[in-house]
């Protein structure tokens, strides 16, 4: 009777969490279905540069400022609530997002959408944590984990299909009618949290982080446009140190804090973040850069290099849930420190491509880095997790979403910033290395001067030609190796990792 009672209590029950799942999925894929569809928004609207990129950090910047009060939402007025509120209010975002006029239209039914998709996954991951026993968390949490992994793949390929076969707008008239149905799911699936009563409102705490993460993502997000070292900049660094810094100190001294920074008390937890984090750095630098290394180095579309990177996002998908059923038998360092040895050599062999490397070359070691995904991130973000009370898991889930968030977005300016700075050294050194006299030159430059005079064109339209294809060459291939440096970054990130990860605690299962 015992036996089949510890049976029954380690039984999953799968409705609950395919409701977190897919509410979480369509938020993970509105932070990237829509940069593909911007030169057309562009167009539509009539809009600039400047402006359109707001569609895209104004999302980012509301998703920072929502995700650390999602712990104290869900504490106080319960967790199933909070979760179909925030579906609700992504629904309304999506529905609104396609009706827009104008790009200032956009922007701010743009900013509604992120307010609900920015809590669906810190309180979608706690409502897993409620429902789960522990035993049994690290499968589930790999089949949650699907959501965050495929969508980068998946974003791109559909919004570049809908784009040139369809409507752009429908990249949010799709949400609609699943959210609908989501809702309705939840509504009949998730069961309410208890209320944690009497909770004294952080006001000083709400307010200082929407405004510290808010200066502190628009540095990132603006860094390189418009300088590193420009007084708006420097600026906004300040004033996110300084409200963050304030922010910390009330925090630490209020009863009923919105971030419980005392989790970082926790060692295992501060090390799972601290992980995370590194992963997460090299995991959004790269997801950012294979696509404009595939469109402006190969000169593949939009929807192309999305099916060519979507082969990885497949194979992370299956390999999570391997990763969370070898995490609850044997614990995270083991599955942890395989996953990141290989995440590490996958990414270093990714700074030998070149304008010659043969796609499927590239495609096999995009497939092995997203198996090496698919084993470490889970089961690192989950040990950190279990170390957590239960009556603190909504506020650990707000903390990890918005420090990834944070790493995230940091890893994206670090690899623009550095990706741009060595392209111009590179450009610079090959550029000085070409010789115009050489013999293989002269022979180039004759045949060109046979083929264009037998077409009436005058010698010096010839050479202005020929100018210009050694410079878009030398551009191709100061780029490439700009890029294959950022993957050297992005190996470097995953080699740190790899040198905390021995410091996980193992928790086996009991035999």
């Amino acid at each position: 009777m015992e036996i089949a009672a510890e049976a029954d209590s380690q039984k999953i029950n799968w409705s609950p969490i395919i409701v977190v799942i897919l509410g979480s999925f369509m938020a993970f894929l509105n932070s990237s279905v829509v940069n593909v569809a911007i030169p057309k928004m562009m167009v539509v609207f009539g809009a600039s540069q400047d402006s359109i990129q707001w569609v895209l950090t104004g999302y980012m910047l509301a998703l920072g400022i929502i995700m650390p009060v999602s712990g104290y939402l869900g504490d106080t007025f319960g967790y199933k609530r909070v979760f179909i509120i925030s579906l609700i209010i992504f629904t309304i975002g999506s529905t609104l997002s396609g009706f827009a006029w104008s790009v200032n239209s956009l922007i701010a039914f743009r900013v509604v959408q992120a307010l609900g998709g920015g809590l669906m996954s810190p309180i979608g991951m706690a409502l897993i944590y409620k429902v789960v026993p522990r035993e049994r968390i690290g499968l589930v949490m790999g089949v949650f984990g699907i959501s965050a992994m495929a969508a980068p793949a998946i974003g791109p390929t559909l919004s570049g299909y809908l784009v040139e076969y369809a409507n752009w707008r429908m990249i949010f008239y799709l949400n609609v009618p699943i959210g609908i149905f989501n809702i309705f799911l939840a509504l009949k699936n998730l069961e309410e949290s208890e209320l944690i009563r009497g909770k004294v409102i952080d006001k000083w705490g709400i307010m200082l982080s929407s405004l510290g993460f808010f200066c502190l993502l628009m540095a990132l997000s603006k860094g390189y446009s418009k300088g590193w070292s420009s007084p708006y900049i420097v600026g906004l660094f300040f004033a996110a140190f300084v409200m963050l810094s304030v922010f910390v100190y009330v925090e630490l001294n209020h009863p009923e804090p919105i971030l419980d920074l005392r989790l970082f008390k926790n060692f295992i937890f501060t090390l799972s973040l601290i992980i995370t984090s590194l992963i997460s750095i090299g995991m959004f630098g790269i997801v950012y850069l294979i696509p404009v290394y595939m469109q402006n180095v190969l000169g593949y579309s939009a929807m192309e290099s999305g099916l060519i990177t979507f082969p990885s996002a497949i194979v992370a998908g299956i390999m999570m849930p391997i990763s969370g059923k070898i995490f609850d038998k044997y614990g995270a360092r083991g599955i942890s420190m395989f996953g990141l040895a290989i995440f590490t050599f996958s990414t270093y062999m990714m700074h030998d491509f070149n304008l010659v490397t043969p796609l499927s070359t590239i495609m096999i070691i995009l497939i092995i880095r997203g198996a090496s995904m698919g084993l470490v991130n889970m089961p690192a973000a989950t040990a950190g997790m279990n170390t957590v009370p239960n009556h603190l898991i909504g506020r650990a889930s707000a903390m990890s979403n918005v420090i990834r968030q944070v790493a995230g977005s940091f890893g994206i300016a670090v690899f623009t910033t550095v990706m741009q700075n060595r392209r111009v050294v590179y450009y610079t050194q090959l550029a000085q290395s070409v010789n115009l006299d050489s013999t293989q030159s002269l022979h180039l430059q004759n045949t060109l001067q046979s083929m264009a005079v037998s077409n009436g064109m005058s010698a010096t339209t010839v050479k202005t030609v020929y100018l210009a294809m050694i410079s878009q060459k030398i551009a191709l291939m100061s780029m490439a190796s700009a890029i294959d440096d950022c993957f050297l970054l992005a190996a470097l990130m995953g080699v740190l990792a790899f040198v905390i990860c021995p410091f996980l605690k193992d928790k086996k299962k009991a035999s």
